[in-house]
Parts: structure tokens; C-alpha cells; sequence
């Protein structure tokens, strides 16, 4: 495999989608930004003129040869020598970094407050990325070499692969190669059974590797708009298959993909679902406790499932682990969060009212064009102008895998975000009751990733200071969202933070962060011990899998994760 694959593969791995409030972005807040930005232009003409002045100056620098610009040594758009020593490549790299940095000056100079400043930089960043020389292939040295080393037969596969996206994926540029997964036999391999079936959901059984299994067994929520697989993608780096090697009894919910008909769906639903789903794992394994574990969305949704268990007095819940995922959100976390706006949020409801449900390819195409360079011009260059397939990597396989998400759901989710219920002690009512972390006392144990641009880590602990619980565990891994969880002790960069010494949390991610030790290789283990000493007593493994009331059914990973809408 290539550096430049690998590459790519890691850049996309850190950018796969993820359920949070810019589900809520309209393109109206778009277009406001954009406005924003034009009148502050006409509103001083002498302030116009002296960053024209300026950019001018810059071009004739370039034009004379005097010119000192040079993109970033980091810079993976500008890495050909060609940027350095040839002179219409040189010039070309030069005059747009000119425009960059005029740009950049006249942001500055605005008179924004930071919200302001905040959108008017996002927005400029994703123009400033689309009119990238290294984007065309007039522009490319690498795309010119490409051409001239293989005959011309680069060019023509850009050609092809281009017409396959407009044909085959909506006109959005294919971010993976499908053609060698297929479900059941390189990807979710893990030997188990739906047990349970519902509209919603199905509950799978992982049958056991182990002679002997801990009492307390193990439920996995995930995400509503991803494919539970990714929990069991490869052998090496299969979260279920490191439960199920560790003795634990290994039980994930697969959520149904949505259709129109079905955009009713809300949080009460999928919290309802979870409810079914603990008391069929408490049946099967006859445990009066289910310890649970969740990231992103599912994190969420986990969150919202044992606020009601307190609230209704069902003491189900043994243990929480929340991974990458955010419960306090800042409008200032990511980059993109300034362009949330109520208005937006408002109609960005009305109109998945309307349609029922947010479909798929919608929610890949809005997250990719807030992150145009990673998600998109990557692809470009690498699909069309290089005329190469993209990577074929399981990660990326599973995200282009999405799925609907209802219309109530998504309301849901962003009356979460807006309100800051999970922040609020019982002002805000979801799911059949009020919404109080305060009352959930249940051992927790709370990851994020120190790259995670999606849920960025110091948002994630936040949440260890809005439970009830008494023993709140946060590790921090080196990865980025996605890979911050699939960090296997087989990755041979695995690192993470923990904090030194035992005890209660402090306030603040940078109080916790002085507290920290580096500690090499994956935190599985160290979340393995934990969890197995919260598990209970082992006993012999179940010769079946399910019970009389809850037969195994199809094998896993179900019939949900191959359904097409």
C-alpha cells in the first residue's frame, strides 16, 4: 500500500460522519454568512481598497520573482518538489497563497464579534480550499506526471471514475472502494444470533469464546445513523471480539434504517427500544444488572436511557461507558458549530418534517462539504486527476454505509443541543420524563480522542461533571473520533492519558490534563480490566445462544444491516 493511501485512509478515518447539531445547519446559514461578509466589505470602501492595495503588491512580487511565500511545509496539497523549483508551479502555489493570506488580513480587519468572526473564517476556509491550484489538473504537477507515466490511461480512469460518481453516487466523489467487503464475510464476522426483532431494532447475541463468562453481561447502543458493524469490522480491531475473547456476554442493538414512513420515530421510541432490548439481555443471561457502553449519538441516546431508568426506578443499569461523545456542547467546539443558527435549526426541522426522514446520502453530502478538503478535494485529486481508486479501507466502508434518520429523531437531537438538557437538572422533558444526569450514580467510564475535531475531546469532559455517579473514570486516546475507539492493542502507535492519581474528577480539562500520565498502547486493556471488575462473578459459558422466551434467530449481523431502502 502506498504512503499516499495510507494517507488518505487516515485523513478520512478522522473525518467519518456523526450525528450532532449540524444536523440543524440550513443553507440559509450559509448564505447569511456569505451576506455577512459583504456588507462588512461595503461598508468601509478605504478598507476594501487597502487589502486590494496590499494583494496587489503580493502579485507583483510573484510576477518579478521577489516573492518569499511558501506553503506550509505540513501542507499535503503543495508536497510535489514541483511547487518549489518549477517556475510556472512556484508562481501558481504563490499567487494562491497570496489570496489566501489577503484574505485571511481582510477577515481580521472586519469589524465581527466572535460568533461573527467565527462563521466568516469557516466560510472563507471552504472557498479558499475549492480554488486550490493542486484541485485541477492544469494546476497539478503530480496529475501531469501521472498522465505522462502511465500513457495517458490515468487520465482516462479519472474519466471513468468520474462518470461512475455521477452515475452511481449522486455526483458526490466516492470516498472508498466497495467491491472487496462484503458483510458476513470480511467485515462482522463475529459468530452470534438476533435473538430479538422488533420494528426498530434487532438485539444480537455473540456467542462466546471462553469456557467461562462473567455474570454481568454487556449491551453496545449505537449510533442512529451508522451500522452497528463497526463494533466488529476486522478480526484485529473487532470491539465484540475483544469482549467475547475476555469472557464478557457480548450483546449489540442494530438499529432498522428508517424510511419515510417511518420519520415518526423519536427519542421516546429508540428509548423504549433500549428498555426492551436490557430486559431480553437480563432474560437471556438471568442478570439482574446489564452494564451498557455507547459512543457519539449512541453515547447520547445512553445518556437519555439512564436518565429514565433513574427516574422510573429501575436500577437495571450496572455500569455507563460513554465514548467520543458530547452531553455539555459549546457553540465554539468545532469549527462549523458558528453556523448553527436558531432560525436555521428551525427550518432545517421544517423541512425533514416534511420529507419524514433525512436520507443518507444527504447527511454524507452536508458533512462532507464542512470538511471540503479531507472529505472531498482529497478524493478529487486522488479519483479523477490521478485517476486511482480510492482506498479500499473498512472504516470508510462503514461510514459510506449510513443510514436515514428520522425527522423526530433529528427535532430530538437538536432540542438536546439547544435546550443543553443533559447540562439541566429535570427542565427539560424527553423520552416520557424530565432529563436529570444528577440521579444517575452508576459506575462510568468516559473516553475521547485528542485529534476528535467531531466531538473534540475537552467537550467530551464535560460530561464527567454532569452524572450523579461517585466514580467516573476519563481516558484519553491518541486517535481522532472514529479511531480513538478502534485503537486495538495490535496498533503498534497506541498511547493514551489517564489521570495519576485516583480520586474525583477536576473541573476542567485543563485541570485534568496536569494531572495526566502518558501511558503506552491501547486503553482496551486497561477498559477490559475495568469492566470485568465491575462484571461480577464468572460462571461457565451458555452452550446457546438466547433463550426459550428469546430463540436465536438469523445469524449475526442480522437482516437490519443488509436491508436497502
Amino acid at each position: 500500500m502506498s504512503d499516499s493511501t495510507v494517507k488518505l485512509e487516515n485523513e478520512a478515518a478522522q473525518s467519518t460522519s456523526a450525528l450532532g447539531p449540524l444536523v440543524g445547519v440550513a443553507r440559509e446559514d450559509f448564505v447569511s454568512a456569505v451576506a455577512l461578509l459583504l456588507r462588512e466589505t461595503a461598508s468601509d470602501p478605504n478598507r476594501a481598497f487597502r487589502h486590494a492595495k496590499s494583494l496587489s503588491e503580493d502579485m507583483v512580487k510573484i510576477l518579478t520573482g521577489k516573492s518569499d511565500l511558501a506553503p506550509h511545509p505540513k501542507d499535503k496539497r503543495f508536497m510535489d518538489p514541483a511547487w518549489q523549483y518549477n517556475p510556472f508551479f512556484k508562481a501558481g502555489a504563490q499567487y494562491y497563497l497570496a489570496v489566501q493570506k489577503g484574505m485571511r488580513n481582510w477577515l481580521e480587519d472586519l469589524e465581527l464579534d466572535e460568533l461573527e468572526r467565527n462563521r466568516a473564517n469557516f466560510i472563507s476556509n471552504i472557498i479558499l480550499d475549492g480554488i486550490a491550484p493542486s484541485n485541477s489538473l492544469i494546476g497539478n504537477p503530480t496529475a501531469q506526471k501521472q498522465i505522462i507515466n502511465s500513457g495517458g490511461l490515468s487520465l482516462i480512469k479519472g474519466l471513468q471514475n468520474a462518470y461512475n460518481d455521477i452515475v452511481h453516487n449522486k455526483g458526490m466523489v466516492s470516498q472508498v472502494d466497495k467491491r472487496p467487503f462484503k458483510l458476513g464475510e470480511n467485515v462482522a464476522t463475529s459468530k452470534g444470533n438476533v435473538v430479538l426483532r422488533t420494528e426498530m431494532m434487532e438485539l444480537i447475541h455473540y456467542a462466546p469464546t471462553t469456557d467461562e463468562v462473567y455474570a454481568i453481561p454487556q449491551l453496545t447502543v449505537p449510533p442512529q445513523i451508522n451500522k452497528m458493524y463497526i463494533n466488529d469490522l476486522s478480526p484485529e480491531k473487532s470491539i465484540i471480539k475483544w469482549q467475547v475473547d475476555n469472557g464478557l456476554q457480548t450483546f449489540v442493538i442494530s438499529w432498522r434504517n428508517p424510511s419515510k414512513d417511518q420519520g415518526h420515530w423519536d427519542m421516546a421510541d429508540y428509548i423504549s427500544s433500549c428498555e426492551e432490548a436490557l430486559a431480553a439481555v437480563s432474560e437471556i443471561t438471568g442478570s439482574d444488572k446489564v452494564n451498557v457502553s455507547a459512543g457519539c449519538s449512541g453515547g447520547q441516546t445512553a445518556s437519555v436511557l439512564a436518565s429514565k431508568l433513574a427516574a422510573t426506578g429501575n436500577d437495571i443499569l450496572g455500569t455507563l461507558t460513554l465514548m467520543v461523545c458530547v452531553l455539555h456542547p459549546e457553540q465554539t467546539d468545532i469549527e462549523a458549530g458558528s453556523l448553527v443558527s436558531e432560525n436555521g435549526m428551525k427550518l432545517a426541522r421544517q423541512r425533514a418534517a416534511k420529507k419524514g426522514v433525512i436520507k443518507a446520502d444527504d447527511l454524507a453530502r452536508g458533512f462532507a462539504w464542512l470538511r471540503p478538503n479531507d472529505l472531498i478535494w482529497n478524493y478529487v485529486i486522488n479519483n479523477y486527476l490521478l485517476g486511482m481508486d480510492p482506498p479500499a479501507f473498512d472504516v470508510l466502508f462503514w461510514n459510506a454505509d449510513a443510514t436515514n434518520l428520522s425527522a423526530s429523531l433529528m427535532g430530538d437531537f437538536l432540542t438536546l443541543y439547544e435546550t443543553l438538557a443533559f447540562t439541566k437538572k429535570g427542565e427539560v422533558e424527553m423520552a416520557d420524563h424530565n432529563v436529570d444526569l444528577s440521579k444517575v450514580t452508576a459506575d462510568m467510564f468516559i473516553l475521547g480522542g485528542v485529534t476528535d475535531h467531531i466531538t473534540p475531546w475537552k467537550a467530551t469532559y464535560r460530561s464527567t461533571q454532569l452524572f450523579g455517579s461517585k466514580n467516573v473514570t476519563y481516558v484519553l486516546s491518541q486517535s481522532g473520533h472514529m479511531q480513538a475507539i478502534l485503537n486495538p492493542p495490535t496498533n503498534p502507535k497506541a498511547k493514551y492519558f489517564v489521570q495519576k492519581k485516583k480520586g474525583k474528577l477536576p473541573g476542567t480539562a485543563d485541570e485534568w490534563l496536569q494531572g495526566t500520565e502518558e501511558v503506552k498502547g491501547s486503553w482496551w486493556p486497561y477498559w477490559m480490566e475495568w469492566i470485568q471488575a465491575r462484571s461480577g462473578d464468572k460462571m461457565p459459558a451458555p452452550g446457546t445462544l438466547g433463550s426459550k422466551a428469546n430463540p436465536p434467530q438469523e445469524s449475526a449481523p442480522g437482516l437490519y444491516v443488509v436491508e436497502e431502502v
